[in-house]
């Protein structure tokens, strides 16, 4: 098995990641023009179209291991988010455009988060992930400040963080245990 074929599904108690196809384009273009979802991303006018040559280039950088971008998806399969590894450097990645949608269940951010981390860190043997927050985004810095992410710098828009593997390592029981111990179909 390659990374690429371990790194293609990750699973966790109540929802997995899957790489993204191209038959999730209107999934993906409804999340990135709905504006209950998009305030804090990247600005995004493009067509469906669009999203789906998007998705056709972004293949190729996924099977170089340079990007990957999931869908998350509920234990009985319905899709509740995206989440995006990026600019993958081996030993350093970075993650973002991550969406949760109404169908998330509960500790979904949570649970992506952890798998995020798991894929990288687990399976692709990274070091360390950086991301950056927009100010505004008020639960969003609170959930990253809540799971260790540490504060590097900041400008006028974003406030960037790390997270170590090392972090990650120390922490994953605990986190593994929270979700193990909540089944969202209970």
């Amino acid at each position: 098995m390659t990374i690429l074929d371990n790194v293609s599904i990750v699973r966790g108690p109540n929802i997995s990641l899957r790489l993204v196809q191209i038959p999730d384009a209107g999934y993906l273009y409804g999340l990135r023009i709905n504006p209950d979802y998009n305030t804090h991303l990247s600005e995004f006018n493009g067509t469906l179209r669009d999203q789906e040559i998007w998705i056709e280039k972004y293949k190729e950088r996924e099977a170089e291991l340079k990007e990957l971008y999931y869908i998350v998806e509920r234990s009985d399969g319905v899709p509740c988010g995206a989440v995006r590894l990026y600019r993958i450097s081996p030993p350093i990645f970075e993650w973002g455009s991550w969406i949760l949608d109404e169908n998330k269940p509960k500790k979904a951010a949570l649970e992506s988060a952890t798998l995020v981390y798991m894929t990288a860190f687990d399976i692709m043997g990274m070091d360390e992930a950086h991301f950056d927050v927009r100010r505004g985004n008020a639960r969003t810095l609170e959930f990253h400040r809540r799971y260790g992410a540490i504060e590097t710098h900041a400008t006028e828009q974003d406030i960037y963080f790390k997270y170590p593997r090392s972090k990650f390592e120390s922490d994953r029981d605990s986190f593994l245990s929270l979700l193990s111990g909540f089944r969202s179909d209970s």
